[in-house]
C-alpha cells in the first residue's frame, strides 16, 4: 500500500517529467512494450556517455579513469545528446484527487490514506536541500514538534502516513504529510488540520530551542560515520549521487558545513521559521491532495481485465506470430540456461583473503558501581552509551508484551517531564534514544537461551552528560499514567508492522517456517513475525477500552519492575580522548545502582515441524521452507554456510528470479537458530517456487560442479565476516557477540572452516540435513492467490 501511496501521489506531483511514472513499470503497461523500444532505451539511457562513475578510496583519481578508458571507455563513441529531467512545469493552483488501491479484505472501515504532497526546489542545490530538511525536522522530527503531534493526536486517522517527511532523491525535492487509518470523507478536514498547523506557524513561529534542535539533527547526521547497512564509502556515493547525476556539485552534498554556517547565522532572526514555512508551503501552489482509498474488488477487476486483453491479443495473432513468439521463449530459455564466462570480470580466490579476523577490543572499566566495557574508536566527534539488563523470566502474557513495552518506554515522560517535553530534550541534545531486546542461543546448543534488554542511545560528544542523563531517567522514571500517548504508540506500531509485510516478506516467512526449531526462533515468530503483528493487531483493537488500556499501562510497569531487578552493566564506545569524561560523567550517575539480582530467563526447548500459509493484504507472494540444522560451533556449520551461497548462485537465482519472475530468491544457514532456510521475494509463484527449492537440492546432490562455484560461494561467507561496519557498529558487533559467546576466537575458528569447505562437504550437508521429511514451510499470499491454488495441504493463517 505504500508503494501504491507513493506512486500515486507521484503521478500527480510530477505530470510531465519521468518521475510521473513507476519506474518499476507498470504491468498494465507491459503488453504495450515493443522489443526495438526496449533496445533503442537501453542503448541511450545505458550508455556510457549518460553513466557516472564515483569511486571512494586511496587510489589516486588517474589510475580509475586510465582503467575505465582501457576497459570500457574506448569501445564506445559518446552520444550526441544529453539525456536529463527538466524542472517540472508547475501547477497554478492545488489538486485534489481522490484514487484507489487493491485491498483484498472485507472490512474497508480506517484504510484510507489522505496526504499532502508539495514540490519543493531542486535537489542540487544543498541550500535549497538543507532548507527543506529543517523545515521537515522542525515539523515533524518528534511528538513535540507541531505537525506530528497535530497528526499523531487526531482522531481523523489511527497514525501519522508513513510518507511524512522530505524526499530529495528526485531532481525537485518533495514534502510530504497526512495521515493513513482515516475515511475519505475526512480528506477536506485533514488538509484543514494540516493547513492550520503550518498557518499557525507562520503566524506565531516557533520556540528557538526547537529550531536549534533541528539544525542540531542535521550536525550530528553529518558528522556520523555509518556504514553498518553499506560500507560508509558507498553511502557517502548514494548521497552524492543525485548531485552528480542531475549534473549538480556532488562535492557540495557531502561538505555542506559552509552551509550549516550560513543557516545558523539565519536562524537567529525570529521570522526565520514563519518565513520557511510560508515560502515553502503556504504560498507554493504546487500542492497535491491525495485521497487513496481501499476497493476490495480492485484485484479481481485488475485480474479479469488482464485475462481478457491477453486473450484478445492472443485471438489477434497469426499462426506466424504465436510460432514466434513460441521460438523467442526457446530461445530465452536457452540463454537463461547458458553459463557465463566467468573470466569476464576481474576476481580474488581464496589465496586472496587474509588469514586473520580482527575486530575492535573493549576495555574494562566502572561507571559508579556498574561494571562498563569502552571501546576506543574513531567516531568523529560522537559518544555512544548503552544499558544492559539481563532478561528477567516474565508470565507469558507478559513476555507477549515486550515489543510495545520497548516501542513505549523512550517514547514517553520520564524524570518528571512529560513525552512533549522529553521528545524536545531528546531532540536537542542527543542523536536519538531507543530500547529492543535481544535472545540467542548458545554456540553449541540452541535449545539453551539468554537474553537481554537494551537501551541505547548517541550523542555529539559535547552532550554526553545530557545523553547519560535522560538515559537514567529513561530506564528509572517512566511515566507509563501517559496512556494517551500509549495508546498513539500502539496505534503507529500497528500501521508500521502491518505495512511491513509486502516489504519484508521474505523474512517474515522465513521466521515462520523456521519458527518451530528453537526457542529463539519461537519467540522471533510470536513477537516480531506474523504471529506478532497478528497479536499487535488484536491488542490495538482491544484498546478502544479504557479499562484495557489502563491494564496494558500497569503490565508495562510489572515489565519495568522486573528488568530493573536484573544485573545491569554498560557499553561505551567514544574517541580515545573522550574516555575519562564519558567514565566521569558516568560515575557521578550511577555511584549508587545496586548490583541486581541473578536473571532467571530461559525458553522451553523448541522442535516441531511448521505448515503454513499466511492470508495478508498482498499482490505477491512470500515463500519459504526450512530445515533444522546444527549451531554454529557444529562441525557441519560452516558448510551449511557455504551452501546457500552455492545454491543461490548456481540454482535458484535462475529458477527463481530469471525464470519464476520473482524479485529475489535464495537460500542460506542461519547458525543462531540452528536452520537452513529457502526464500523467494514479491513472487508471482506459490507451488512452482517451493518446487524449485526442493529441486535446487536434487541439482546439488545430482549434477556435475565446478570448483570455481564452491569457492565463489565460500568467498560470499568470507565476505559477509569481514565487511567492515561504522566504527561505533563493529565495536557494538564484537560486544554483543561476545556476551553470547561468540567471542573473536569463536569467530576465527569458524572462519577458518569455512576457508576449508569443499564440494564433498556440501553433498554431505545437503544429503545429511536437506530431506524432504525434514521441511517447514510458510507462506505469504492473497486471499484471491489461496482461492486460486489451494490450501497446498498447509494449516490455513489470517493475518
Amino acid at each position: 500500500t505504500v508503494s501504491t501511496l507513493w506512486h500515486t501521489l507521484s503521478k500527480y506531483l510530477f505530470p510531465t517529467t519521468t518521475y510521473h511514472f513507476n519506474s518499476g513499470g507498470d504491468p498494465e503497461s507491459i503488453p504495450d512494450l515493443a522489443y526495438e523500444d526496449l533496445r533503442n532505451f537501453y542503448r541511450t539511457h545505458y550508455h556510457p556517455s549518460n553513466a557516472v562513475f564515483m569511486t571512494y578510496g586511496d587510489i589516486p583519481a588517474y589510475d580509475h579513469q586510465k582503467k575505465f578508458e582501457e576497459h570500457a571507455l574506448c569501445r564506445f563513441e559518446k552520444l550526441g545528446s544529453e539525456i536529463s529531467v527538466p524542472d517540472e512545469k508547475r501547477y497554478c493552483a492545488q489538486v485534489n484527487v481522490e484514487e484507489s488501491y487493491a485491498l483484498d479484505e472485507t472490512d474497508t472501515e480506517g484504510k484510507t490514506h489522505v496526504v499532502l504532497g508539495w514540490l519543493l526546489g531542486n535537489s542540487t542545490d544543498t541550500r535549497e536541500q538543507i532548507r527543506a530538511h529543517l523545515l521537515s525536522s522542525i515539523l515533524l522530527e518528534n511528538g513535540a514538534s507541531p505537525l506530528r503531534h497535530a497528526l499523531e493526536t487526531s482522531d481523523l486517522g489511527s497514525a501519522p502516513s508513513p510518507l511524512c517527511g522530505i524526499d530529495d532523491s528526485s531532481r525537485e525535492i518533495t514534502f510530504i504529510c497526512g495521515l493513513e487509518g482515516s475515511e475519505p470523507g475526512h480528506a477536506e478536514e485533514v488538509e484543514k488540520l494540516i493547513l492550520d498547523v503550518l498557518s499557525e506557524v507562520a503566524e506565531k513561529g516557533v520556540p528557538q530551542e526547537q529550531i536549534e534542535a533541528a539544525l542540531h539533527q542535521i550536525e550530528l547526521s553529518q558528522r556520523e560515520i555509518s556504514g553498518d547497512g553499506h560500507p560508509y564509502g558507498l553511502q557517502l556515493i548514494l548521497h552524492a549521487i543525485p548531485h552528480a547525476i542531475h549534473r549538480g556539485d556532488p562535492v557540495s552534498a557531502l561538505d555542506i558545513d559552509p552551509v550549516l554556517d550560513e543557516i545558523r547565522e539565519e536562524i537567529r532572526d525570529p521570522e526565520f521559521s514563519k518565513n520557511l514555512v510560508r515560502e515553502l508551503l503556504l504560498e507554493n501552489v504546487h500542492r497535491v491532495r491525495l485521497t487513496l482509498k481501499p476497493d476490495t474488488e480492485l484485484s479481481a477487476r485488475r485480474m479479469l481485465a488482464e485475462r481478457k486483453r491477453l486473450a484478445a491479443i492472443r485471438a489477434s495473432l497469426t499462426e506466424e506470430e504465436k510460432q514466434e513468439i513460441v521460438e523467442r521463449a526457446r530461445l530465452l530459455a536457452l540463454r537463461q540456461a547458458q553459463q557465463d564466462d566467468p573470466e569476464i570480470l576481474p576476481k580474488v580466490g581464496i589465496a586472496d583473503v587474509p588469514p586473520k579476523l580482527s575486530a575492535p577490543a573493549g576495555s574494562k572499566e566502572t561507571a559508579g558501581s556498574l561494571p562498563a566495557t569502552y571501546f576506543s574508536q574513531g567516531t568523529n566527534g560522537l559518544v555512544y552509551q548503552q544499558i544492559l539488563t539481563e532478561l528477567p523470566d516474565l508470565e507469558e502474557n507478559l513476555l507477549d508484551l515486550l515489543p510495545c513495552y520497548t516501542s513505549c518506554l523512550t517514547e514517553l515522560g520520564c524524570g518528571g517531564r512529560s513525552y512533549l517535553e522529553n521528545q524536545s530534550l531528546q531532540s536537542s541534545v542527543t542523536g536519538g534514544i531507543h530500547s529492543y531486546t535481544s535472545v540467542r542461543g548458545r554456540i553449541d546448543d540452541v535449545q539453551a537461551v539468554r537474553g537481554y534488554f537494551i537501551l541505547s542511545g548517541k550523542a555529539l560528544s559535547r552532550n554526553h552528560a545530557n545523553l547519560s542523563g535522560l538515559m537514567q531517567d529513561t530506564l528509572l522514571s517512566p511515566d507509563f499514567s501517559e496512556t494517551g500517548r500509549i495508546r498513539e504508540i500502539i496505534a503507529q506500531e500497528r500501521a508500521s508492522r502491518e505495512q511491513s509485510v509486502t516489504g519484508q516478506g521474505h523474512s517474515l516467512a522465513m521466521t515462520a517456517a523456521a519458527s518451530g526449531m528453537s526457542p529463539a526462533s519461537a519467540l522471533s515468530h510470536r513477537l516480531g513475525g506474523l504471529a506478532g503483528i497478528r497479536s499487535l493487531k488484536a491488542l490495538d483493537d482491544s484498546l478502544e477500552d479504557g479499562k484495557t488500556l489502563e491494564n496494558l499501562a500497569e503490565s508495562f510497569e510489572e515489565i519495568h519492575r522486573a528488568i530493573l531487578a536484573t544485573p545491569r552493566q554498560m557499553l561505551l564506545i567514544g574517541e580515545e580522548e573522550h574516555r575519562d569524561s564519558m567514565l566521569r560523567d558516568l560515575c557521578a550517575k550511577w555511584k549508587d545502582a545496586g548490583a541486581g539480582k541473578e536473571s532467571a530467563f530461559s525458553r522451553p526447548e523448541s522442535r516441531n515441524d511448521v505448515r503454513q500459509i499466511w492470508v495478508a493484504n498482498t499482490q505477491v507472494n512470500f515463500c519459504a521452507k526450512a530445515y533444522p540444522t546444527v549451531p554454529i560451533e557444529h562441525p557441519h556449520a560452516a558448510a551449511l554456510a557455504v551452501l546457500g551461497g552455492f545454491l543461490r548462485n548456481g540454482y535458484l537465482h535462475r529458477a527463481i528470479r530469471e525464470q519464476g519472475g520473482a524479485y529475489g530468491g535464495g537460500a542460506g544457514q542461519d547458525s543462531d537458530i540452528a536452520a537452513f532456510r529457502f526464500f523467494s521475494y514479491r513472487d508471482p509463484r506459490v507451488a512452482g517456487t517451493l518446487e524449485d527449492f526442493d529441486k535446487s537440492i536434487e541439482w546439488l546432490l545430482e549434477s556435475k560442479h565446478e570448483w570455481r562455484q564452491v569457492e565463489e560461494a565460500i568467498l560470499g561467507v568470507i565476505s559477509s565476516l569481514d565487511k567492515p561496519g561504522s566504527p561505533a557498529g563493529e565495536a557494538k558487533q564484537a560486544f554483543h557477540n561476545a556476551l553470547y559467546g561468540r567471542t573473536l576466537e569463536q569467530r576465527q575458528r569458524f572462519r577458518e572452516r569455512v576457508l576449508k569447505v569443499n564440494l564433498e562437504d556440501l553433498l554431505e550437508v545437503g544429503r545429511t540435513y536437506l530431506t524432504p521429511e525434514k521441511a517447514s514451510i510458510a507462506v505469504i499470499t492473497s486471499q484471491a492467490t489461496l482461492d486460486s491454488v489451494g490450501d497446498l495441504g498447509l494449516e490455513i493463517c489470517k493475518l
